[in-house]
């Protein structure tokens, strides 16, 4: 299975983001073979509809599940109309999460976790 993590760096010993929309990057990783890939998160400085736009870059790479530390109504909206399972509360390195992803730790959130323009510090 294809799954997406927020990252605040390339690497396996990187960090989850807690921002979905605004992480530096993405983390692309593939359970059955252990393959990962980072890609630049081109949303994080948009000035407006960054969840969508990057939640929209991860439909487009065939991913089925989110893995991030929260995900606002915006993303988790295009996410869930694409079938896409988004898991919140995720934290530690991208590695551990993966680790716990395929261990079957991780439960699917079931709403957003965060209100609109949380990831711009606003209430």
């Amino acid at each position: 299975m294809k799954i997406a993590l927020s990252a605040n760096a390339a690497g396996p010993d990187a960090h989850v983001d807690p921002r979905f929309g605004r992480c530096q990057c993405f983390a692309i990783g593939e359970t059955d073979t252990g393959k990962l890939e980072f890609m630049e998160n081109s949303s994080m400085s948009a000035g407006g509809g960054a969840g969508i736009s990057a939640a929209q870059a991860i439909v487009d790479k065939g991913v089925k599940a989110v893995l991030t530390g929260n995900c606002g109504p915006n993303a988790y909206k295009v996410l869930e109309a694409a079938g896409v399972q988004v898991i919140t509360g995720v934290s530690g390195t991208v590695k551990q999460a993966i680790e716990d992803f395929k261990a079957g730790k991780l439960k699917a959130a079931s709403q957003p976790s965060v209100g609109a323009h949380h990831g711009m510090g606003k209430k």
